[in-house]
């Protein structure tokens, strides 16, 4: 069957677009609801906070490894049916999530759902991108980009809003009745183009790559393992994630000298010498780094120093996910009409101002303030976001579609979890650092330090306590501020080395080649 460059859905492209990006919204709010009913899980099963943090850990080691190899699946078992594959799989998983009896039993069920909500992201986009022209990607990318957005914005409280007036069953359950839907919808709208067709046609019989997928399913699970856990394990003092790195570098490296020189590879690395996709996945990295390390860091701050609930910390992001939303439609409308990579520069001057402005906080911030800084922080994502995932197909043969979109989104998970590990560990050694720092103004000779315990502990003789009792609850007092005062200023480096990357990466967009409209296939990317 050869390729047809007239080939059109038979269905609507926007219903197709709503239809897959049902399943975006369902897979991407379970993750960021899952975080907030941790300590709930923990408690109903016995477990403790610790075994409890297997639940994400699991979904995000499975998820890591299925999304490399997606592509691959997708051209040798059917996109569609690969597809509605990873749907029903998640579906019935977060059913076994929901009722699931011990720990062991909801680790696995978490393991399985994460192997299908892996194939949802890469499969989406590919399908946009064959149901889209070059033109309209745009807009149906910020379609795809609203449902991402949106989703982590609203999961942390609707997560605390279920947990605090039902259980955590339901965290999970909620998932059957979009799942089911998504599923029914998907399974009459989305089709295989003739292209992908042939090639499926063409790859019966032919022989399966097993050293690959075994090479990357392993290497990316150890480097998955070794990000989660290393700063919880104090990284290289442990002798388990010592082995865990080594053998991630193993069979990674292995991996690629490997895919490199076979004929049928898992991963085609070489679309990597792709000057846009080569460029757009390396923006797409530090773009998670970006976007999962502030989403991580600015709940940690809430709930660490000023106090908040995990419900009140979503309560304070939750309108930047709708300006997202807002933006995501601008960014899709700019798209068509101006040059892309001018768009990306200025989300990046946009994205590194913000997050420069949040080196500001302190220890007395409003919440007013805070929502307003993070919503300023993100209006520059979608211009950033929409513009990459359109530019990453330019010059890309068609055939290469599903690769593509698998890549990309493993570069900006692989971002995801390891801006998080690093900003973690970042966090955690230089407040040690600024707590020195600040010890050093606590001796004899401060009058800011003597002031201080001299007025705390007068106002603890007034409630009764004795000389000795109020000298110790005015030292007291003072390393807990002492603590805060270090704690707080590791996040202003933090959100000053994330300022600072963004900005370095201004330039890097006008690497890349502009589409050319309504642009013919060329017989390469005819895929025969």
């Amino acid at each position: 069957m050869a390729y047809d460059p007239n080939w059109k859905p038979k269905f609507n492209p926007w219903a197709i677009a709503l239809t897959v990006t049902l399943a975006t919204f369902m897979e991407v709010l379970d993750t960021s609801i899952a975080n907030v009913a941790l300590p709930h899980i923990a408690g109903s099963l016995g477990a403790s906070q610790d075994e409890a943090t297997w639940v994400l850990t699991s979904y995000l080691v499975s998820s890591a490894v299925v999304l490399p190899i997606s592509g691959w699946l997708s051209d040798r078992f059917g996109r569609k049916r690969f597809y509605l594959t990873c749907v029903a799989l998640f579906t019935l998983c977060s059913l076994l999530c929901g009722i699931a009896p011990t720990l062991p039993f909801l680790i696995v069920a978490r393991i399985l759902q994460g192997a299908g909500g892996g194939g949802l992201a890469p499969s989406e986009q590919a399908i946009l991108a064959d149901t889209f022209p070059v033109e309209k990607r745009g807009q149906a990318f910020a379609l795809y980009g609203m449902a991402v957005v949106v989703a982590p914005a609203i999961g942390p409280t609707l997560g605390g809003w279920i947990t605090d007036n039902y259980n955590w069953h339901w965290i999970f359950f909620i998932n059957l009745p979009v799942g089911l839907l998504s599923l029914w919808l998907s399974s009459r709208m989305v089709e295989d183009p003739p292209a992908l067709v042939a090639r499926r046609e063409a790859a019966r019989g032919a022989r399966v790559d097993f050293a690959g997928l075994a090479l990357v399913a392993s290497g990316v699970g150890c480097l998955e393992f070794m990000l989660d856990k290393g700063q919880e394990k104090d990284w290289f003092s442990s002798q388990l994630i010592v082995g865990f790195a080594i053998a991630a570098a193993v069979l990674l490296v292995v991996f690629i000298f490997w895919e490199w020189n076979h004929e049928d590879p898992i991963v085609d690395l070489k679309l990597l010498k792709n000057r846009n996709f080569g460029t757009a996945v390396f923006l797409q990295l530090i773009l998670g780094m970006v976007l999962f390390g502030s989403t991580v860091l600015i709940p940690q701050y809430l709930q660490t120093l000023l106090g908040y609930t995990a419900e009140r910390a979503g309560m304070a992001l939750s309108p930047a996910g709708f300006v997202m939303m807002f933006m995501m439609l601008v960014a899709g409308r700019l798209v068509g009409k101006f040059d892309p990579r001018i768009l990306v520069c200025i989300g990046y001057a946009a994205t590194a101002a913000g997050l420069y402005n949040l080196t500001r906080l302190s220890l007395d911030t409003s919440f007013a303030t805070v929502t307003t800084w993070r919503m300023l922080q993100v209006i520059g994502l979608p211009l950033v976001f929409i513009p990459i995932s359109t530019l990453n197909y330019v010059g890309v043969p068609t055939n290469k579609m599903n690769q593509i979109s698998s890549l990309s989104n493993f570069a900006r998970n692989l971002g995801g979890s390891a801006g998080t590990a690093l900003l973690t560990t970042f966090l955690a050694r230089t407040a040690q650092t600024h707590q020195l720092q600040l010890a050093e103004n606590t001796g004899a000779g401060s009058y800011g330090y003597t002031h201080y315990i001299a007025t705390v502990a007068a106002i603890a003789r007034s409630h009764g306590q004795s000389a000795m009792q109020a000298t110790q609850i005015a030292v007291g007092y003072a390393y807990q501020n002492m603590i805060r005062q270090a704690t707080m200023l590791s996040y202003k480096n933090a959100f000053f080395i994330l300022s600072v990357s963004i900005a370095c990466l201004m330039p890097l967009p006008f690497i890349m080649r502009l589409p050319t409209k309504a642009a013919k296939p060329s017989p390469e990317q005819m895929g025969h």
